[in-house]
């Protein structure tokens, strides 16, 4: 939880608050070779996220791919996908602590991690299943979620992008991780949590009551900011025209 939810996060930060400022030609300079490694490292972690059978495994490559479009969106130089990124980083913690965090819930009840050993969790625990699923369509970007607002602004970064030629080709293989991300989620969520129960699943129980309050707080603040994103919007409007005029500077 906290590798996932708070320290992958630094890499993100240190190119924002460090490598941007302080180098700003080189990071221009290098920008497609940054962003083409970025788009072949969110495509190979969908792709292995897709064959897992292992939850923790399925979660922490998904998560790779997520950072990965963080960091195109950065070197794109515009304000929508900075803010994205800023935004993103808050949404992303959020949902892939909610997701860790169901996670540890089935290991604890289970004694296992594996896909295929498990199977209709939704017909025992109704209360996880449903909030699992709002965690996870979140994390996937649907719509109204936290999520949706911010891989909106980073696609529409790098798309309207002018410090490359490339902004489409890089706007159109990145969207192709959206996909491969609702395969391996909906997939993930149909194979544990629905379906015929087994003789492991059999006697699972609902989560506590105290276990339903963290995860509720975390749908409730999904839904909030993917419904009224403004106030987070606003607090990352300073910082993105500080970067702005930073990465806008050329030799």
């Amino acid at each position: 939880m906290v590798l996932s939810a708070i320290m992958v996060k630094m890499g993100v930060f240190g190119v924002i608050r460090w490598l941007v400022p302080v180098v700003p030609v080189g990071s221009w300079a290098w920008g497609d070779t940054v962003s083409g490694a970025c788009i072949i490292g969110m495509v190979y972690a969908s792709l292995v996220a897709i064959k897992q059978d292992d939850l923790k495994r399925l979660i922490a490559y998904s998560s790779i791919a997520h950072v990965g479009l963080m960091c195109l969106a950065i070197f794109a130089t515009t304000e929508s996908g900075l803010q994205g990124v800023m935004i993103q980083m808050f949404n992303h913690g959020i949902n892939i602590l909610g997701m860790w965090i169901v996670v540890d819930l089935i290991e604890r009840q289970f004694g296992t991690r594996k896909i295929s050993e498990l199977g209709g969790l939704a017909q025992k625990a109704p209360s996880l299943a449903i909030l699992l699923v709002i965690v996870a369509l979140a994390n996937v970007a649907l719509p109204l979620t936290n999520a949706f607002v911010g891989e909106f602004l980073l696609f529409s970064g790098v798309f309207t992008s002018t410090a490359t030629q490339y902004s489409v080709v890089f706007t159109v293989v990145a969207a192709l991780t959206i996909i491969l991300g609702a395969i391996y989620t909906l997939n993930m969520i149909q194979r544990v949590f629905y379906g015929n129960t087994n003789s492991l699943t059999e006697k699972a129980v609902d989560i506590k009551v105290n276990e339903k309050l963290v995860l509720a707080a975390i749908v409730v603040l999904i839904v909030v900011i993917g419904v009224y994103p403004k106030p987070v919007l606003a607090m990352t409007k300073e910082t993105t025209e500080f970067l702005l005029n930073k990465m806008n500077y050329k030799l």
